[in-house]
């Protein structure tokens, strides 16, 4: 059952998360192990998540400095596969703009049709480390409802080579990201719901928002999109504070603001144990509210860890 087909027969907010693939030369295991604590929660689907080349500048032995492009967190497809058939689960990997040609992403698209993984949420990507703007691949996408049509191509059993003959159809269902704060690349909300709707209209099922700490723009971001004709569902993201430095590095990173409430709260904890109390604390409290509104799902990004995502679910669902 493809994501949308699990949406629209749910009789209640799905629980779903994301998970990172382990950094280059680690275990699986720990995957496993966030996996495992989770479920006995029933999760409909899991993502993970996608991760571009990066260039780096290493020192040598003879002191030059020495150029070198690394991927540190690779293997996405196969984890997703692995994780598949371990747990017999549906699995959503994440399919970049960033990094990749047009027919890098239509091989990686024929490897998960062959795998059995018809469900992949589509991304633009950010921009590579150190620059300011987002540079395709030569030959690959600017924009997400790019990549989106050549997936729905491929559904419709168009692949790049237009002379292939019968060419089988793949079936593939797309999310996309929505951004209850706007993409920080946006002049405005209004552009980024154009743009949002663009990406919908090109065959998206359904959207994940961006982390948000502060249920009313969820609900005004929802309104938005069915304002603009966008009426597909949206599942609420959500990331449990976990940290201390999340005050700083959250805002920075994810162009999000943070509650001034939830700011004094951080405030007061004097250690990292104590913020991630305090996520939880509020976590809990947003999911209980967009639980009791009704939203098709609620998303919660790990990074890894799962002991903070138990406890809000069992809580809150």
């Amino acid at each position: 059952m493809s994501v949308i087909e699990k949406i629209n027969n749910a009789k209640g907010p799905l629980f779903t998360f994301e998970l990172l693939p382990p950094l280059k030369g680690h275990s699986i295991e720990r995957v496993y192990a966030a996996i495992d604590r989770l479920m006995e929660f029933n999760p409909a689907y899991i993502n993970f998540t996608s991760h571009r080349n990066e260039t780096v500048f290493r020192e040598r032995p003879d002191g030059l400095i020495e150029k070198r492009i690394v991927r540190k967190r690779p293997g996405t497809i196969a984890l997703a596969a692995a994780v598949k058939y371990k747990y017999n689960i549906t699995v959503v990997p994440h399919i970049l703009c960033g990094g990749f040609t047009k027919e890098e992403t239509e091989n990686v698209l024929i490897e998960m049709n062959f795998l059995g993984i018809d469900d992949l949420l589509a991304l633009r990507g950010d921009p590579q480390k150190g620059t300011r703007s987002f540079i395709p691949e030569k030959d690959g996408y600017v924009h997400t409802y790019d990549l989106i049509r050549q997936i729905v191509n491929m559904n419709n059993g168009k692949y790049i080579e237009d002379t292939l003959e019968n060419a089988a159809p793949t079936h593939f269902c797309i999310g996309v990201a929505g951004y209850p704060e706007k993409h920080f690349e946006a002049p405005n909300r209004l552009t980024d719901m154009e743009n949002l709707k663009r990406k919908v209209d090109a065959g998206a099922s359904y959207i994940v928002t961006q982390m948000f700490f502060d249920n009313t723009k969820f609900f005004r971001f929802r309104d938005e999109c069915r304002a603009a004709g966008i009426n597909v569902p949206v599942i609420a993201g959500m990331k449990p504070i976990s940290a201390l430095h999340d005050i700083d590095l959250l805002p920075q990173t994810f162009h999000i603001d943070l509650p001034h409430d939830l700011v004094k709260a951080l405030k007061d904890c004097k250690t990292d144990n104590d913020a991630r109390e305090a996520g939880i604390e509020w976590a809990t409290m947003q999911s209980k509210d967009l639980v009791r509104a009704g939203v098709p799902g609620i998303h919660y990004y790990t990074l890894g860890r799962s002991d903070n995502i138990a406890r809000i679910v069992a809580a809150s669902f």
